[in-house]
């Protein structure tokens, strides 16, 4: 449990950076690739056996950290046009309810309880999820633009999957440092060469105010990443409890954060998102 509580403030620490990215004007693409040498590093320093890169190249999950790293730069960009297109609401939605897939595939492939209980506790969440995203005075919705909305859906719900297939089928303990790190560095590399292709067409540099931002958003979305793994890898909860209590309580958590840090207004919709979510979030658990 304790994993998951780590996982939950990490990754609602990379929505407070996400936020002040915006508020201090800085790049959010070049903060994204210093973010991922950054969590590289991290992952690598965190390894607690020499770093054999032959070991690494000849690993059974290689081409799946491969295959994430691309997952994330895409999904990324999806996320993006999708914001300018649908707008964040769109974004928040689109993204959290892809919680269902992980859930499903949970229970599917690895036979995990599916009781009445943990059923009403995820229909309560995916309710709440949107609920606690839909903002005041907003006029877009699903059915506009469906297809950028689709593919982030799936994005974020095929990453989660193939991180709970991949650290159950592959990975120990001792190793989700360096297949963390792996990832990331791979991410970096795309980063890097889509900063290296826009340079071309428009010289840009890094400022140091970037490196920072970059370099602090690295740090949390290594742990965040690495705690969901340690989270998973624990027999106290089962994948479909973990991811659906991991996303409502980061929904949760960054709509009160929003309301009281960056002043954003919540209205009784959202209110009554954030009370279904505790409800869902105790069913599930207690399933």
């Amino acid at each position: 449990m304790i994993y998951l509580l780590l996982s939950i403030t990490a990754s609602t620490l990379i929505f407070i950076i996400f936020k002040l990215l915006d508020k201090f004007k800085i790049n959010t693409l070049q903060a994204i690739v210093v973010n991922y040498f950054t969590a590289c590093l991290f992952g690598v320093l965190s390894y607690d056996k020499p770093l054999n890169v032959g070991e690494i190249l000849e690993s059974k999950w290689l081409l799946g950290a491969i295959v994430l790293a691309f997952l994330f730069i895409a999904v990324f960009n999806v996320m993006a046009i999708t914001a300018q297109r649908n707008g964040i609401s769109v974004v928040s939605v689109a993204s959290k309810m892809s919680v269902i897939i992980p859930v499903v595939f949970g229970i599917y492939a690895y036979n995990e309880g599916v009781g009445a209980q943990k059923i009403i506790g995820i229909i309560l969440a995916l309710i709440a999820v949107y609920l606690t995203s839909v903002r005041p005075k907003t006029t877009s919705n699903l059915a506009k633009g469906l297809l950028f909305p689709i593919l982030l859906f799936f994005g974020s719900g095929i990453i989660d999957t193939s991180i709970k297939y991949i650290e159950t089928t592959y990975i120990s303990e001792n190793g989700i440092p360096i297949f963390s790190a792996t990832i990331f560095a791979f991410a970096f590399i795309i980063g890097s060469s889509i900063l290296i292709y826009r340079s071309f067409k428009k010289s840009r540099n890094i400022p140091f105010k970037t490196i920072i931002a970059g370099s602090a958003l690295g740090i949390v979305n290594y742990y965040s990443m690495c705690y969901l793994l340690k989270a998973l890898n624990h027999e106290s909860l089962e994948s479909s409890t973990l991811f659906t209590v991991n996303n409502v309580a980061i929904v949760m958590i960054s709509t009160l954060l929003g309301l009281l840090a960056f002043k954003e207004s919540i209205s009784k919709t959202n209110w009554f998102g954030i009370l279904l979510a505790i409800v869902s979030i105790v069913l599930v658990t207690l399933s």
